[in-house]
Parts: structure tokens; sequence; C-alpha cells
């Protein structure tokens, strides 16, 4: 449920509201409009039965949440959320850019990448140290050797870093080098983990199963934004339909639709939807038309010689490319894309 205050409500009305709920157990969220604050109300509503909220002043009338994802919805609420990685806004008007190779390789591989998506105005560089992997026998990446490399790559490009945790061990050894945790698709639905990630109330690009529903994908990040952790980002990589010329579907209609029914800012990952770098720049074009908040991108030094995914991964110079046109696309739709290559 969510408490609609009327226009020109005082600090006073929404605290004595806020200090009613909280006498009764129950968790606030404020959420400050243009013209009108919303009190989203967090527990059990039935303490609520016999409490007069809509009487109290500067109260205009209580709004049942009818969607199961009662944080993430837009119901709870409207005004679009801004999530702030260590300085950057993903959900503003700033286009946000992660990118790098698909996994941790060498040392020198991840400077080089990081240097070569920092000159095209990328802010995060992606990496994956821990990865689950189809077959038992490829490579399952560096773990947390593969987590100082991208500390130290941070280090020398000012670069952010985001990477995959895929246990509650993860989670710990990760935490103490990546500013932005990513979930991946394969536990999209792995609800203990997505516990744990709530409970550590570091940013998340939560990223949506291939074989799951919107409303699905929105009811597991319920799971993380219920544990107190308000910081998701999500990411659509394409769903598993019949079609067999792309490693996956690319749903676009999902970015509007998601914006439509939640808060949460959505950034696209065409890299793995279509699992063919041919396809990657187009795709990244549609996205930023459709209304996405961001684009992550694998790219790599030598494709070739990548240890996985390396039909999938850009070249440094197709990266240049796709930024240069990205910076196009979003003025056009009124956002920014600051390619800075030098």
């Amino acid at each position: 449920m969510v408490i609609v205050m009327k226009p020109g409500s005082d600090k006073s009305q929404i605290e004595e509201v806020s200090k009613v709920l909280e006498s009764l157990g129950l968790g606030v969220h404020i959420s400050k409009g243009t013209e009108r604050t919303i009190i989203g109300v967090i527990g059990d509503k039935r303490v609520l039965s016999n409490v007069p909220l809509e009487l109290m002043p500067g109260v205009e009338k209580l709004v049942p949440i009818v969607e199961s994802y009662k944080l993430a919805s837009r119901t709870f609420k409207p005004e679009s959320s801004i999530v702030e990685v260590n300085g950057v806004k993903i959900g503003g008007k700033q286009i946000v850019m992660m990118a790098g190779p698909c996994a941790v390789e060498s040392r020198e591989q991840i400077i080089e990448a990081a240097k070569a998506v920092k000159k095209c105005g990328a802010q995060f560089l992606r990496g994956g140290a821990f990865k689950p992997r189809t077959s038992p026998y490829a490579f399952q990446g560096m773990e947390e050797e593969g987590l100082k490399l991208l500390k130290e790559a941070k280090e020398e490009t000012g670069l952010l870093i985001i990477s995959e945790v895929t246990s509650e061990k993860a989670i710990e050894i990760a935490d103490r080098y990546v500013d932005m945790f990513q979930i991946g698709a394969r536990n999209a639905q792995n609800f203990h983990l997505l516990r744990e990630i709530g409970r550590s109330r570091k940013p998340v690009l939560f990223k949506r199963g291939p074989s799951i529903t919107i409303e699905e994908w929105l009811n597991a990040a319920e799971y993380i934004m219920s544990e107190g952790n308000y910081n998701v980002v999500l990411c659509e990589r394409g769903i598993r339909t019949f079609e067999t010329a792309t490693r996956n579907t690319l749903d676009i209609s999902a970015v509007p639709v998601v914006k439509s029914m939640s808060h949460l800012p959505i950034i696209v990952d065409p890299s793995h939807a279509v699992g063919k770098y041919q396809y990657v720049l187009p795709l990244s074009k549609a996205a930023i038309a459709a209304g996405a908040d961001g684009l992550i991108i694998e790219v790599h030094p030598n494709p070739r010689c990548a240890l996985s995914d390396a039909a999938q991964q850009l070249t440094p110079e197709d990266f240049r490319s796709l930024c240069r046109d990205i910076s196009k696309i979003a003025e056009i739709v009124g956002r920014e894309y600051e390619y800075c290559e030098q």
C-alpha cells in the first residue's frame, strides 16, 4: 500500500504518518515527487485495519498495490529511480556504458581492454572473475586473482568495476574489489543468492533469466529489495525462443514495458543476446532508441584468442564505432553520451 499525501503537505505531517506506521512495526519508504509525496508502506498491512490513516492531516488517499512486486512497482514509487554508483548515476539523462571482456584472462588483457573502453567514454569496466559455464570443462574464471587484476585496472584508468557473483562466498570476496555486483541470467531465480545480495546493500546489475517473464523478473528483483537494497539496475539480455539465428532473442520491448511497470533503471546487454559481434551495434542503437539507460558490451583486445564467448566480443575499433553512433542516437532521444576518444 502507498499513502498519497496532499499537494503542499508539510514535513511535520509526513513525519507524523511515518511515526504511526513505524510504531506498528511497518517499514516506511518516502518518495518525494514534483507535486506530491508518497509514503510506501512495507510489511503486513493487516495491522492497519483499525487505523484511520486517511483521516490524518495531509493525507489525500490510500492506494493498494495490486502487483506482487510491491517495492519494484511504479505504484510504490511513481518517480523513476536513479541508482548512483560512486558518482555515476544510472537512470538519469546520461547513458551509462559498461564494457570489457567476458572474462579476465591476464593482466595485459584486462589493462589493455580498460584503456580502450575508457577512451570511448565508458564509465564501468566489466570482466568475469567467477564464470558459471554450460560445460564444467570450460574456462571457469580466475576468481579472486581476476578481481585483483580488475582493481589494478581501476587504479590505472579510474573506471568503476562490475563483476558477476555466483555464491555467498563470491559476494564476500568480490565485495572488497568491485563497485557493483552483477547477478547473471543463470541465477535470476536463485532466491537465496538474491536475498544475500539484498543484505549487502551494494548496487547490483540484475540480468533477466532466459526463460522468465518480465513479471517473474520483477518479482525476483523484489527479493533483493525486500532485504533493504533498493540499488537495483535491471538488465535485458535476451530470452530463449524458437529462433536459432542468434544465441537468444533480444526483447527490445522489455525496455518500455519495464519502464511502465517499474521505477527501476534498465540497461541492455546485446552481446549475450545475439552471441555474434556483427549484430551488437544495430541492437545497441535500437536499445538506446527504445529508452534503455545504458549498455553492457563485451570488448576484448583480441577476440579470436578469448577463452570464452569469442564470437560476440567486439574489438576496440568496433567499440569506438559503436560509441560514436550511440552518442548520436542519445542526442536524438534527448539523452547524453560523452564519446571522448582522444
